[in-house]
C-alpha cells in the first residue's frame, strides 16, 4: 500500500473517531452539565489513541528508531494515566 493511501485511510479513521467522540457526547442532552464518568473517560482514552497514530503515521514516528517508537508509547501511556487518575482522583475526592 503506497503512503498517500495509507495517510488517506488513516485520516478517515481519525475523523470517524471524532465523530464518535460528538455522538457519544452529545448522547445524552438532559443530563449536559451532569458530569458522567464512562463518557469523560472513553473521550480520553479515545484521545490518546489518537495521538498515538497521529505520531506513528503523520510524524513519520513509525520509520524512526525503536527508542522513539518506545518513548512516544510512553508518553501516550504516561499522559493517559495522568490525565485519567486526575479525573477519577478528583471524582472520587
Amino acid at each position: 500500500m503506497n503512503s498517500g493511501k495509507r495517510l488517506r485511510i488513516v485520516w478517515v479513521a481519525l475523523s470517524a473517531m471524532t465523530l464518535a467522540q460528538l455522538a457519544v457526547g452529545s448522547a445524552d442532552r438532559q443530563a449536559a452539565l451532569v458530569p458522567n464518568a464512562a463518557i469523560t473517560s472513553s473521550a480520553i482514552v479515545m484521545a490518546l489513541i489518537k495521538a498515538r497514530v497521529i505520531f506513528r503515521e503523520f510524524m513519520e514516528v513509525r520509520h524512526a528508531p525503536v527508542l522513539l517508537c518506545r518513548l512516544t508509547d510512553l508518553w501516550v501511556v504516561f499522559t493517559g494515566a495522568i490525565l485519567l487518575g486526575c479525573y477519577w482522583a478528583g471524582r472520587l475526592a
